[in-house]
């Protein structure tokens, strides 16, 4: 990757902080201004406010069109997998693909793609730019991050800062509501009536306000919408509904692996979907791809020839080495290595995962245990669908942090910046912020919008 240039984005940091610093009163109406926004909106994630911070995340342009090129290349590859993957039983026995779950994928979507929307979540540093995870099932935190862009863009630090330098904000309801339409037009054929739009998880989620801002955006552009648990559809001649309201599309929220924790009681959707009388976005083919093995099949010498060189050269700058953890032998850097020897004696570089969990759970980080920790974590892993995954050049940055006690410090946080696509195309990117070495919400890290530094006024 060339040396990006940051000038103009440290000198848009460096400035927001001086006003917010040097302001007489401007930190203190700041955090009152946002704190009062966040819960006139209510916008949460489990009890606390979902952005603390009085910052949100510049990007250089000449960055973010970097990271968009990257992101919409990589893709081209993930997607691949994820076609080859259909019928294939190798391919899905390394990603871990259960036999439920591959009942599930057996259904026709009706569209083309095994997914629509996704999320590739990544650290941007001044000479790497490297994915940790994709979301390819169902990604959260489009409309929260909207939301909080138009919260920025009436506070008064921005507006300042915009005397001084052109900022764009990114957003990406929009490019959801035109991807449930793209891939509904497929289904049913451009001359199908206006459908209508049912966003679909189980009832008492702390997502559960996301999907309330997602009705009300799709509503104020015509479409009818309504939030329905699984276990409340029905299912008769041919049509899906949700008591009186008849689906056309699902903007699929709840996730594969609770799905089938409750299918029993979750039958209609299954029938609707076997029967493609609904538009499931994304479907249920989207978990060939969000396993966290798919960086396995992209890095491991075993599928090198579903890659040309040049696409394999790519994919080392920007996707992690990925193995599933298993005795075997295999290659790392060109050299042939044991595999659960070079994971016990790398552990300062290496991290092991879950293969199909999400919040952080169950995660070891090599470089926080101690040699016994490791050394447990590798037999537990070998027990159960885990990967292990080489460490990945991360970026910090300072941001002004609400305490719990009101105060704002400015504090070191780690920024995973998590881009956004559509069909294939980033359309708007939102960062997660955290003090620990998982950037997660779930976990109990924070989430900033994303505003491009296009340059002076």
């Amino acid at each position: 990757m060339q040396t990006l240039s940051k000038d103009l984005y440290k000198e848009a940091v460096a400035q927001y902080h001086t006003l917010l610093r040097d302001t007489p009163g401007l930190i203190e109406r700041s955090r009152d201004q946002l704190r009062n926004k966040l819960d006139e909106v209510q916008l949460v994630f489990g009890g606390r406010m979902l952005c603390p911070y009085l910052r949100p995340h510049f990007v250089g342009r000449e960055q973010f069109d970097y990271a968009t090129r990257v992101c919409e290349r990589i893709w081209q590859s993930m997607l691949k997998v994820g076609d080859l993957a259909v019928g294939n039983n190798e391919l899905l026995d390394y990603l871990g693909v259960t036999e439920a779950e591959r009942k599930l994928i057996a259904f026709e979507p009706g569209f083309k793609g095994v997914s629509r929307t996704s999320r590739l979540d990544s650290f941007l540093t001044e000479s790497s730019f490297q994915f940790v995870e994709l979301n390819a099932e169902t990604p959260a935190g489009i409309a929260y991050s909207d939301v909080a862009s138009e919260i920025f863009q009436g506070m008064e630090p921005l507006k300042l800062l915009q005397e001084q330098f052109r900022l764009t904000p990114v957003a990406g309801r929009a490019r959801m509501l035109e991807t449930l339409l793209s891939a509904y037009s497929e289904f049913a054929g451009p001359s199908a009536a206006k459908p209508k739009i049912a966003i679909v998880d189980y009832r008492g989620l702390p997502t559960q306000r996301e999907f309330e801002l997602f009705k009300e955006y799709f509503e104020s552009h015509g479409y009818e919408t309504t939030i329905a648990d699984p276990r409340d559809l029905e299912f008769s001649g041919g049509r899906l509904r949700h008591g009186d309201f008849e689906i056309d599309i699902i903007y699929k929220r709840v996730l594969v692996n609770e799905f089938l924790e409750k299918v029993d009681e979750c039958q209609a959707l299954l029938k609707a979907c076997e029967a493609r009388a609904v538009c499931m976005v994304n479907s249920f083919r989207g978990k060939l791809i969000h396993k966290k093995l798919l960086f396995g099949v992209l890095t491991d010498e075993r599928f090198e020839q579903f890659f040309p060189a040049e696409e394999r050269e790519f994919i080392g700058r920007h996707v992690p080495w990925t193995r599933r953890v298993e005795e075997r032998k295999t290659r790392h850097m060109g050299k042939d290595i044991d595999l659960l020897e070079f994971t016990r004696k790398n552990r300062d570089n290496l991290v092991l995962k879950p293969n199909d969990e999400y919040g952080g759970k169950g995660i070891f980080v090599g470089w926080q245990c101690d040699e016994k920790q490791w050394e447990d974590a590798i037999n537990s892993s070998l027990g159960a669908d885990y990967l292990v995954q080489e460490r990945v050049a991360t970026a910090r940055e300072e941001f002004p942090y609400i305490c719990q006690d009101g105060s704002v410090a400015f504090a070191d946080q780690l920024v995973d910046l998590d881009p956004l696509l559509f069909d294939g195309k980033v359309g708007s990117a939102f960062t997660r912020l955290s003090v620990s070495e998982l950037a997660n919400v779930t976990a109990g890290g924070g989430m900033v919008p994303v505003f491009i530094v296009e340059g002076r006024q």
